[in-house]
């Protein structure tokens, strides 16, 4: 049997993604199924400006766009970092306050694990 990292969520991605469309949700919790089993869905792409190790899930439904990003930076747990509806009018660029989201959280993600791993030591 596999071991699977948890899941935790950072501000309100869980119930972002939650309000998402029945089958967004569906195929966003297997792509993070898959993160939790060491793996990489296929949906899965490198988030690009944070680094390495931060992922983002992208479905479409119904002419929107829906996205979850996460990170498997750090070894006991994966953060989902922002799950949101893509609504830029500019092509594919992602929104500055999306993007400024994710940075935010992902600073939290660093600082809830040093916490959890220096309370454990």
């Amino acid at each position: 049997m596999l071991d699977e990292t948890p899941l935790d969520w950072i501000g309100s991605s869980k119930k972002d993604l939650l309000a998402f469309p029945e089958p967004v949700i569906s195929a966003m919790g297997y792509a993070l199924g898959v993160a939790q089993l060491g793996g990489k869905h296929p949906h899965a792409k490198p988030w690009k400006g944070e680094g390495g190790g931060v992922f983002e899930v992208v479905e479409s439904h119904d002419g929107d766009t829906y996205r979850a990003v996460y990170t498997v930076r750090f070894a006991e747990v994966i953060y989902v970092l922002h799950a949101f509806q893509k609504k830029s009018t500019k092509g594919i660029q992602t929104s500055k306050t999306d993007v400024a989201m994710i940075k935010a959280r992902l600073k939290l993600a660093q600082q809830d694990y040093e916490a959890r791993n220096t309370a454990h030591g």
